[in-house]
């Protein structure tokens, strides 16, 4: 199989990015694309990311997941703990997260540490899902080798019957992580290449500094 991608054109002209207009903390910069993004090209899932974690096996592994908080400390989202991202988490907290909002011609790179949240956080969260999503976290032994979806789908209908008229509790293997970011980038795509990169980075004392990089 050959394919032949070279052809393959866009120029990037829906914005720009400015260093000396960009505001000493990232995070301010964060909630004001993500705001835009989510105003203005709702066709972009806003809240949907890449994860990157090294896995067990060595080798760095992305999949999309959904942010579901911001704040200035960082990134949160809810997954298995024993999934293959949660062991890989567990074995190396070091991962990245990236959103590419393609409306909006933009890019944020997070390089950060994935730490648990709070129980109660996580049992907050849970308890506002839909029923069917509780009850899908449940049954679902995230990343395991299964036989067939009939299975699954069966093993469904019997927890549905349990949990009838009853109150789903979180189980203890299903919850959220929190990324504090260490550095973070802002691409905005431009013509002829010549894209806006900002890069911000955390030093020792906890204080952001900022640089624009070569495209």
């Amino acid at each position: 199989m050959d394919a032949d991608l070279s052809n393959y054109r866009k120029s990037y002209e829906k914005g720009e990015l400015s260093l000396e207009q960009s505001p000493d903390n990232p995070l301010e910069l964060f909630r004001t694309w993500f705001h835009e993004v989510d105003t203005h090209f709702p066709e972009d899932e806003t809240n949907a990311m890449t994860i990157s974690t090294i896995g067990l096996d060595g080798y760095p592994k992305n999949r999309i997941v959904l942010l579901k908080r911001y704040t200035y400390e960082g990134f949160i989202f809810f997954t298995n703990y024993n999934s293959e991202k949660g062991r890989a988490i567990a074995n190396n907290p070091n991962v990245s997260l990236s959103f590419f909002w393609h409306g909006a011609e933009r890019q944020i790179i997070i390089k950060g540490k994935a730490e648990k949240i709070a129980e109660n956080l996580s049992d907050g969260y849970f308890e506002s899902r839909p029923r069917g999503s509780q009850l899908g976290a449940i049954v679902s032994e995230q990343s395991a080798v299964i036989s067939d979806r009939e299975t699954l789908e069966s093993e469904l209908k019997a927890l549905e019957k349990q949990y009838e008229g009853k109150t789903i509790q979180r189980p203890d293997f299903w919850g959220g992580y929190l990324v504090k970011p260490v550095e973070i980038e802002f691409w905005q795509g431009r013509p002829n290449r010549l894209h806006d990169r900002i890069r911000y980075k955390l030093d020792a004392e906890f204080n952001w500094s900022k640089n624009r990089l070569s495209p």
